[in-house]
Parts: C-alpha cells; structure tokens; sequence
C-alpha cells in the first residue's frame, strides 16, 4: 500500500503506544504538580536550608605575633586580647579590642639548684658584712687613739707601733685680730 512496508495493524499500535506512554508522562507529572500544591497548602513549602559560613577574624587569631615597635603594635586591628612580643622577646606589648595597649618589660628566670642558691645567700652575707665595716668605719671618733703599722722595706715582719694623743683634725683659725 503506498509503498508502505509495514502493515498498517502495526504502525497503529506504535501510535497508540508512543500515545500510552506520553499519557503515563503527562500523569506522572500532574501528580508531582498535586504534591507540591498539597506542600504549600499544608505550610510545608521551606526552603532547602542555605547554609554560609563567613569569616570575620582572622584564623591565625592564637598565634604568637612579632613586632618592632609600638607603631607597629598600633597599626594592627586586634578583636580580642593580644599579645606581640619583641624580637629579642624582651618587651611584650598587649593589644585589646578597644586599641588600649599596655606594655610589660620581660626577664628570663633561669631556675637555680641548692649549690647556686647557697652561694647566692652566702654573697649577700658578705654584701651585707662589707656595708656593715663602712658604716664603722665612718663613725669612728677622731680624738681616739690611733695606732699605725709601718712595714720595712724587706717585708720582714718588724712592726713598730705609733701611738698619738693629739687629734688629727685641722682647725681654721682666724689670722686677723684686730686691738
């Protein structure tokens, strides 16, 4: 018929097929349609959450941070408490969220055993002994007698002792006398 190679019985059941299956289609999506608008009758229609994380201070928050100078200190934009140390780590200064910033002098304490304490104690003793013979020494009354020790010139051990009755201080007296 027609030049038509296939019987006609067949090419309408291909129709009638390929109709079947758009009808199943076209159902399919009516349902999905009914389910949405089921949702948002029912109050259901949420959005998927979103979720966004946003980074407002820096990560490196807890590391330890150099500076030269309080310049540098100052330049910084802190949100908590934070300390910068010095090169050197002699100077500490620490920066607060409000831009005050208080700044400490650091010293290494180098832990001591008995012998270094001991010793320690022992050169305060002489310390302490040697302010005690200056301050004797300074109060020592002038008209007291003195004695004196004079060595030979061959370091031999012969001593003769001075002994002086008279004071030591010098007075000024007035040259002028007027009669």
């Amino acid at each position: 018929m027609y030049n038509n190679q296939y019987p006609r019985n067949y090419t309408t059941n291909y129709n009638n097929f390929n109709q079947q299956t758009m009808f199943d289609q076209i159902d399919t999506q009516i349902g999905q349609l009914q389910q949405m608008k089921d949702q948002i009758k029912n109050g259901n229609n949420q959005q998927p959450a979103i979720n966004q994380t946003f980074q407002l201070a820096p990560t490196n928050s807890h590391q330890m941070r150099y500076a030269n100078t309080i310049d540098d200190v100052d330049k910084e934009n802190v949100y908590f408490d934070t300390p910068f140390f010095s090169r050197d780590m002699s100077i500490v200064w620490l920066k607060n969220a409000k831009g005050d910033i208080k700044t400490y002098e650091l010293t290494e304490i180098i832990p001591k055993d008995e012998k270094d304490m001991q010793i320690e104690f022992l050169q305060s003793q002489i310390e302490e002994l040697k302010g005690m013979i200056t301050n004797d020494a300074d109060v020592t009354n002038v008209n007291a007698e003195q004695s004196t020790t004079d060595t030979s010139k061959h370091d031999e051990p012969v001593r003769t002792t001075t002994k002086k009755a008279k004071s030591t201080s010098i007075q000024k007296i007035s040259g002028s006398k007027k009669e």
